[in-house]
């Protein structure tokens, strides 16, 4: 998946031989972290939704590290606590929950297959994976696909995990996520402190347009609310 092709189309340099090679040793690293948590077989037809790291966990002081003194630095500090547990993040909250449906419904129906499939996508150095490995277990999340898109695109990752929804902080991603068909998020971080279930998972959907037809609202923009309250009476 995260494999690197060297470009066809003109021969490659030491310099670009020598970054295939520690991204894929790199990689290697991290396709070899496994969680603690035992992981029923994948399921067939499970909602796949792809979160990227820096959206699962908070990692807005760590990206300070790396924008403001490099990535030898960022790494460095990762390696350092590593032991220490990433704060959630905005999709975090999201995330238990679906995690907690699929606990639910396996006590309930022991035979059932799991609903919600989640990989962690991250463009982390994979010495970095060693802590959202950590946080992982520490949090207890049942995520075991990881994707390390080594700066590119999601996008091509996304279809070839037939990604049903994609969650990021990036929103530039996010719409490239949604051009190409994909289902997809910006997530923020509230403002004010907010106390969010972790067992409950609450889905609100915009009945105009979404639900139902969107012929009232359209009523509304062109004619105002007078025309559209005589449309509503006459059907």
């Amino acid at each position: 998946m995260s494999e690197i092709k060297p470009n066809e189309s003109a021969p490659a340099t030491t310099e670009d031989n020598g970054e295939e090679k520690d991204w894929a040793a790199a990689k290697a690293f991290f396709d070899n972290l496994k969680t603690h948590k035992p992981r029923p077989p994948k399921p067939r037809y499970a909602v796949t939704i792809a979160v990227s790291s820096r959206t699962l966990f908070n990692m807005v002081a760590e990206r300070k590290i790396y924008e403001e003194e490099g990535v030898e630095k960022y790494v460095a500090y990762q390696l350092e606590n590593e032991n220490e547990p990433l704060k959630p993040g905005a999709a975090f909250p999201f995330v238990k929950a679906l995690m907690n449906v699929n606990s639910r419904l396996r006590k309930l129906y022991p035979d059932s297959e799991e609903l919600f499939d989640i990989v962690l996508m991250t463009n982390n150095h994979a010495q970095v994976g060693v802590r959202l490995i950590n946080s992982i277990n520490h949090y207890d999340l049942t995520i075991e696909r990881f994707c390390m898109t080594g700066g590119q695109s999601p996008i091509g990752y996304l279809k070839a995990y037939m990604t049903n929804l994609y969650l990021s902080k990036d929103s530039e991603k996010v719409g490239e996520a949604i051009e190409e068909g994909i289902a997809a998020a910006t997530m923020f971080m509230p403002k004010t402190e907010m106390q969010l279930s972790d067992t409950q998972l609450r889905v609100a959907f915009d009945g105009d347009a979404v639900l139902f037809s969107d012929e009232s609202e359209i009523i509304v923009k062109k004619h105002g609310l007078d025309t559209f309250f005589e449309h509503e009476k006459e059907v």
